[in-house]
């Protein structure tokens, strides 16, 4: 079957289908809108990011590991011995 269909002459309506694509294409209008939409929003992020890396960072204290080990006051031993 594929032996046949190569030996089949090539239909006259694809001898000018690719001069037809490009005519259609280039009557197409050319939309520059999103390039530049891409390249503010790049430029906008860059900008936040390098901003933000430049802020100084506000210390917060350590948070306590009391109730993973050490003496906790509100471990069953402490509550029942009264003695922290």
């Amino acid at each position: 079957a594929l032996a046949r269909l190569a030996g089949a002459p090539v239909p006259a309506a694809l001898d000018d289908v690719e001069a037809r694509v490009l005519a259609r294409i280039g009557t197409r209008p050319v939309v520059r809108q999103a390039g530049l939409g891409i390249g503010v929003v790049t430029v906008a992020a860059l900008a936040i990011g390098m901003i933000g890396a430049e802020l100084p960072a506000t210390a917060s204290p350590a948070v306590s590991l009391a109730p993973l080990g050490g003496a906790s006051p509100l471990a069953p031993s402490t509550l029942l011995i009264g003695e922290p």
